[in-house]
């Protein structure tokens, strides 16, 4: 299955990466977005490179390089901060105001029973996620995530320290059933001419909200005012 491809040109493309598909194969094997480059390669000799990381249970905008020097200033925009990320969340609860910040540093620890995972900690690396409520329903906030830093799980620790944790995260909530509501709805690059959006997928809408298609203001990283409709919250 070759995904939806929502930017391209001569030199980038951005894609809708499904849920539950990692970027890079595993020890374990498995399918992955490698699996998919040539599909991607629209007559190009190199085959395109993911630019950056996106967590596998992630749907959404993932970036991938068509040249080196197309990989290089990708390089360049990530690891400079040049690069507006957007993602859409359903969290469990939800905060009592409307917007704020989550600057929690964070480090990864590892155990022989449970395995890796990341955890707030004041000896760890700075992070730092602004977020805003787009909707709210009877038991869940429809949330809008702004990552500043791109700590490995950062939303989704961030969201479970404040007492909101992300709808179907096994790791850090309770796993509920749909697969993790956290779509990487949007990624705009101005030094390169680069904005793409993504929509919304079904697991995610089924998850007990209804969705507006558009979010005024699009992946430019604008003031937006999107409308939720809530159902059987």
């Amino acid at each position: 299955m070759t995904p939806a491809v929502l930017y391209r040109d001569e030199a980038v493309l951005v894609i809708d990466k499904p849920a539950g598909l990692p970027v890079h194969r595993g020890p374990r094997g498995g399918a992955s977005v490698e699996d998919l480059l040539e599909s991607l390669r629209f007559g190009k000799r190199r085959l395109p490179q993911p630019a950056h990381r996106l967590d596998a249970d992630t749907a959404g905008c993932l970036v991938l390089g068509r040249t080196k020097p197309a990989l290089a200033a990708l390089g360049r925009a990530f690891a400079e901060g040049a690069v507006e990320k957007v993602y859409w969340a359903v969290v469990r609860g939800g905060p009592t105001v409307e917007m704020g910040e989550i600057a929690l540093p964070v480090a990864k620890r590892s155990t022989r029973e449970a395995g890796w995972r990341m955890v707030v900690d004041p000896a760890g690396a700075p992070a730092l996620t602004l977020w805003r409520v787009l909707g709210r329903g009877a038991d869940r906030t429809w949330l809008e995530l702004r990552p500043r830093t791109g700590r490995t799980h950062q939303l989704r620790v961030h969201c479970a320290a404040m007492g909101w944790p992300i709808l179907g995260d096994a790791v850090y909530g309770a796993g509920e059933p749909g697969g993790l509501a956290l779509l990487a709805r949007s990624i705009a690059i101005p030094s390169l001419g680069v904005a793409a959006e993504a929509p919304v997928p079904a697991p995610m809408q089924r998850q007990g909200m209804g969705w507006t298609t558009k979010v005024e203001g699009g992946p430019g990283g604008r003031p937006s005012s999107p409308r939720a409709v809530f159902f059987r919250c």
